[in-house]
């Protein structure tokens, strides 16, 4: 038998002289490493697997973020802003029933998913907008008065 068949595609070249078996086991390990870390080979690691895709965008006026959550009911999403960082929390739940004859299918399959973005600027928090259509997301965050517009000249008097 030949052990390179064993291994992954664009895995199968071993240097000369490499131990066929040392091979498969530094395979192994890598592969039990990448799942350690919450992920399946391939497919990213950690909880970013279930994490929904954003897009974030910066206008003149706003932050504007776009989240793309499939399959999840707007009452299982929640969205907070805290010390300058938004946090996108929800939880997706599917379950199918078949009933036919000679068989029965049930399936459940349930995760929760976090996700949080640092903003660069100071936002107001009062202003921030939500929508949720379709199974996306979409947050405006406008951003605050900059700091030079709130400055003040302050008139010096002569001393008394």
């Amino acid at each position: 038998m030949d052990l390179r068949t064993l291994m992954p595609f664009g895995r199968r070249e071993l240097a000369a002289g490499d131990d066929p078996f040392a091979a498969m086991r530094r395979e192994m390990d890598r592969l039990f490493d990448e799942m350690g870390r919450g992920g399946w080979p391939g497919r990213g690691a950690g909880p970013a697997t279930l994490a929904p895709r954003v897009d974030v965008k910066e206008t003149e006026q706003a932050i504007e973020v776009h989240a793309e959550l499939p399959g999840v009911a707007e009452k299982d999403v929640e969205l907070q802003l805290a010390d300058g960082v938004l946090t996108l929390r929800g939880e997706k739940r599917q379950e199918r029933e078949e009933k036919d004859k000679g068989f029965y299918l049930a399936e459940r399959s349930y995760g929760s998913f976090l996700r949080q973005i640092p903003l660069p600027v100071e936002i107001e928090a009062d202003k921030v907008e939500a929508r949720f259509d379709k199974g996306v997301l979409s947050v405006v965050l406008p951003k605050a008065a900059p700091a030079a517009g709130r400055t003040r000249r302050i008139e010096i008097k002569p001393a008394a």
